[in-house]
């Protein structure tokens, strides 16, 4: 590395002061600080300094000791694990590094730990996400908007590959609006640093694993964000990457060893294909592309192997945790890195918060490749992932399918019920999150041709159906376009800006049909978050016929009843069929339509209705 660019990388990497809150020689040690009484005693710091390696570190506090400390290809880092006695008190402590004459010291904190279970809430069942794009969700802090320094200082709301200024502080402001529309759970899109020359605003090329993006707030900010959404009832999720990192990252600006990474002649990106994971038949050749390829040319690929690369990821996330109180992790491209490692991670993470929500990024077609990865999946032997959630996918191709293809015998609402049918692959179903669009996906009011009627029929699905119900930013207020590019998915939220002309946060900025999507999700989230047996419940599908499915939540308290119909003509039911369910009630009110119906032996259907009755 020439000395012109270690300049470069160092002041690029000049200490975070709200982290530290102290004055050192080092540049920069990574976690910033610790905690006391966490379940795994070490912690390995990543001491990041011109000529580190040359020196040896020593230190005296009662209870903490260093078990080894160890030196890679670059001379600019030193590993230092430490080991803390579980009789450990919180406190400050000097790290001394020497070589000879040359002396440096660093002042080491140990915080106190914070009971978990006070904090981490965990993501089940009764939640109802909402996914965000900080970037284009609305701006609550002007003067962040261009920050002189970083690598792209450019914002300009008119093109999809720029910052258009949304920040976390906007996302403050907006909890009442999240709060009232029924969200109990933010889902951000990754809010680290992503310092890239350009399309840095979506955040999945992260350049610094322990801090919030100036560009979005700051470490302090986001802790405000978790307390505050934490008061008003609703959970905070983060979004993290373990299969790579954005190119200006300092760990491959100036890498600890070419070992941290996959690299390879020349560009070489991912096939993709994460069924060669599971192929019993893949070539190896297939293999070796598919995970250590690049996800894109400024994306580089970690190697996930390499037992230093696993544990600075793992402590990451670990520290956001216990830092900020978060309460669940969404895993970004979960079948690219290296299925040991995620396995170690979710173990790991799990081993100080038993009660953390975790969900993760498989895209893929086809049920067996999305239940693979998911823990206890029977056909892979002793090895366990650990993971207890998927975002699922496959039920999203379903719901959309069922829209926008002919009813037939695997056709139309058809997808749906075999979809369903799979869910025996699963460990549990009811953990899996299920959406109708995001940020990588054509926006679903589009999808169904801009029809109410669908929509509001997939909407239903979404909430009365098993698992964890997520929304996309601006899906309540019909926000379309096709994922073609995918920025074309990603634009602004109406309002969330100054002196705009239309603010949809407001009803009276929305339109007839705008409040309709609105209030209708509301009512159903709201219902559905008072309505246990949509929680936990079992479900019961009947095979669909004729264009129309039913299916059922029910547990010894209450039953509730949904029926499908996707003709574009009315329809009438003969309810006979689901005596086994209907026996001993007589009537149901329906949260769909708002009003209430008696039971008989027929059910008349309007076109393209969802019927969502609570029965009595």
């Amino acid at each position: 590395m020439t000395k012109t660019s270690f300049s470069i990388v160092f002041f690029i990497l000049i200490f975070n002061l709200e982290l530290t809150a102290q004055k050192s020689q080092i540049v920069r040690v990574d976690p910033a600080f610790w905690w006391t009484s966490m379940a795994n005693d070490e912690v390995e710091l990543m001491v990041y300094h011109p000529e580190i390696a040359d020196f040896k570190a020593s230190l005296n506090y009662p209870g903490v000791s260093i078990k080894k400390q160890e030196a890679l290809t670059s001379k600019n880092y030193l590993f230092v694990l430490l080991k803390i006695s579980k009789e450990t008190k919180a406190g400050k402590f000097n790290i001394t590094f020497e070589n000879g004459k040359k002396k440096l010291n660093h002042s080491y904190e140990l915080k106190e730990r914070v009971k978990s279970n006070l904090r981490v809430q965990g993501v089940d069942g009764a939640d109802f996400i909402y996914l965000i794009m900080p970037d284009r969700f609305s701006n609550g802090d002007l003067s962040n908007d261009i920050v002189k320094g970083m690598n792209q200082t450019s914002l300009n709301r008119d093109s999809m590959f720029y910052r258009h200024g949304g920040d976390l502080q906007g996302i403050i402001n907006k909890l009442d609006y999240l709060k009232d529309l029924g969200v109990t759970a933010l889902w951000l899109n990754p809010v680290q640093e992503n310092d890239e020359p350009k399309e840095s605003y979506h955040g999945y090329a992260i350049t610094d694993h322990y801090k919030i993006d100036r560009r979005l707030g700051n470490n302090l900010l986001y802790l405000e964000l978790v307390n505050k959404a934490h008061e008003k009832g609703i959970k905070i999720i983060m979004d993290i990457v373990p299969n790579h990192v954005g190119d200006k990252h300092h760990i491959f600006l100036d890498k600890p060893s070419d070992n941290w990474f996959n690299l390879f002649n020349k560009y070489t990106k991912t096939t993709y294909r994460a069924p060669t994971l599971l192929d019993p038949y893949r070539s190896e050749h297939d293999l070796q592309l598919f995970t250590d390829g690049w996800f894109d040319r400024h994306m580089p690929d970690l190697n996930q192997r390499d037992e230093k690369v696993a544990r600075f990821l793992t402590q990451s996330y670990i520290w956001w945790v216990e830092y900020a109180g978060i309460d669940g992790f969404r895993i970004d491209t979960y079948a690219y890195p290296d299925q040991s490692y995620l396995s170690d991670m979710a173990k790991k993470i799990l081993q100080e918060y038993p009660n953390i929500g975790m969900f993760a990024e498989i895209w893929d077609h086809g049920v067996p490749a999305q239940a693979f990865f998911t823990e206890n999946y029977k056909s892979r032997g002793r090895f366990n992932s650990f993971l207890p959630s998927a975002v699922d996918f496959q039920l999203h191709y379903a719901i959309n399918k069922a829209l926008t293809e002919p009813f037939g015998w695997t056709e139309g609402i058809s997808r749906i019920y075999y979809t369903l049918a799979f869910d025996h692959l699963y460990n549990n179903p009811f953990k899996l999150v299920t959406f109708l669009d995001n940020h990588d996906l054509s926006r679903f009011y589009s999808v169904v041709g801009e029809n109410l009627d669908k929509f509001k029929i997939g909407v239903g699905m979404m909430l009365t159906l098993r698992g964890i119900p997520s929304l996309y930013y601006g899906t309540e207020i019909l926000m379309k376009n096709f994922a073609n590019p995918d920025g074309k998915v990603r634009e602004d939220f109406p309002g969330g800006w100054k002196d705009e002309k239309v603010d949809k946060f407001t009803e009276a900025g929305r339109t007839d049909s705008e409040n309709d999507a609105f209030k209708y999700i509301q009512r159903l989230a709201k219902w559905r978050k008072k309505t246990s047996v949509l929680h936990d419940g079992k479900l019961m599908q009947f095979v669909p016929e004729k264009g129309i499915f039913v299916y059922f939540r029910y547990n010894n308290e209450n039953t509730v009843m949904v029926v499908v119909n996707t003709n574009e003509d009315t329809m009438v039911l003969n309810t006979e069929r689901f005596a086994e369910r209907t026996k001993g009630f007589s009537k149901g009110f329906d949260w769909a339509n708002n009003f209430e119906i008696l039971l008989g032996k027929e059910m008349k259907l309007n076109a393209l209705e969802i019927k969502i009755l609570e029965l009595k």
